[in-house]
């Protein structure tokens, strides 16, 4: 009978110690931060969300700033009160109507936390969550590649799905995100975006008003009172959302109630080894600009219209419109919008998605 008091005893130690060593394994993966660097652009991304939490761009005199808002620890990423600061969203990106879609006969319920919809992948979307990191590479190409398993009904989400990010440096002022998403055994929606707010003149430089924008969409997807696309394409020429050409995007913002938070459909890009031109954000001040290219239909051009003092690095107070994000992505409600391109993917299909950060000076 000792003997096999022992023996339980033992097990049992041994199995507490397991226990904690993976709450142990698993903070100090959360609290991970990786340097990806080609001696001309830095950037610091963490495990947590595959956040992007620096990124130290030059300007045209080789002056360097942070051009993208954030924290200086992961502890208010984990407490949610980043408003989606700088990392991946999903499974599914910006807004679905009432939580709600039907697929394959069965109709999904989901977290509602956003008004009466559900964002960014609900309650602990993939900005919540530890990712692994599955692959570093150093030399030319510098890369750090993320995967996250979202499990058969997280959030509400039908069947299992593996998700790979990987933040490259192709050239010396380059930025790269490569993300796919295989879907293991059920048809499911998937829309994955990174959400950084950027400031070209530095993170810390205030709003973003003087800023120039030209977006390579002609139509949006207008939306009703809860930011839920009505189902039209919408011309933007003769409207403040018409950003053909260059414009400040604090010239016209007042004519926008709320601000700028609107999918722009990127039909008119000219297109660079696959990828359409979406946008081209440059700060005057510096004229520090950033090319974005992406494969994605639409782009969420959101003025951050909700940020209104916090706190962020070096003790820097982000204010409304502190910065911008340029989400490429599926339509928002694309679910349930059978005239949107298709967001579902089937078992054993990819979804694929890139996006090219290019900065100049």
């Amino acid at each position: 009978m000792r003997c096999l008091i022992a023996s339980s005893s033992r097990d049992k130690t041994e199995s507490d110690f397991s226990e904690s060593r993976q709450v142990r394994l698993a903070a100090m993966a959360a609290e991970e931060i990786l340097e990806l660097s080609n001696g001309r652009i830095t950037a610091k991304i963490a495990a947590w969300g595959a956040t992007i939490t620096s990124l130290i761009v030059p300007d045209a005199h080789g002056n360097l700033a942070d051009v993208v808002l954030g924290f200086d620890t992961l502890e208010p990423y984990m407490k949610g009160i980043s408003p989606y600061f700088g990392c991946i969203v999903g499974r599914v990106a910006n807004r679905i109507k009432e939580g709600k879609f039907t697929l394959n006969g069965v109709e999904y319920s989901l977290a509602i936390n956003n008004g009466p919809n559900s964002l960014h992948g609900g309650l602990k979307g993939f900005d919540k969550v530890v990712w692994d990191v599955v692959e570093r590479k150093s030399g030319e190409c510098p890369s750090i590649t993320f995967q996250y398993h979202s499990k058969d009904g997280e959030e509400g989400y039908p069947g299992d799905v593996t998700v790979r990010a990987t933040y490259s440096l192709p050239d010396s002022t380059t930025l790269r995100l490569d993300m796919e998403a295989v879907a293991e055994n059920k048809a499911t929606p998937i829309n994955l975006a990174q959400h950084t707010y950027w400031n070209l003149a530095g993170h810390n430089s205030g709003d973003t008003l003087d800023h120039s924008i030209q977006i390579w969409g002609k139509h949006i997807t207008p939306v009703d009172e809860n930011t839920i696309p009505t189902g039209e394409i919408m011309p933007v020429k003769g409207t403040p959302f018409d950003f053909t050409t260059e414009h400040k995007i604090g010239a016209r913002i007042n004519d926008v109630p709320g601000g700028y938070d609107h999918n722009y459909v990127l039909d008119s890009g000219e297109e660079k080894n696959g990828l359409k031109h979406a946008a081209k954000l440059k700060d005057s001040s510096n004229s520090r600009t950033l090319d974005l290219w992406t494969d994605a239909p639409g782009m969420q051009f959101y003025t951050a219209n909700y940020v209104d003092g916090i706190t962020g690095k070096g003790g820097a107070v982000y204010g409304k419109h502190s910065g911008v994000c340029l989400e490429t992505q599926g339509f928002p409600n694309a679910i349930n919008q059978p005239n949107f391109p298709s967001v579902v993917v089937q078992p054993g299909e990819k979804y694929k998605h890139t996006m090219l950060f290019e900065f100049s000076a």
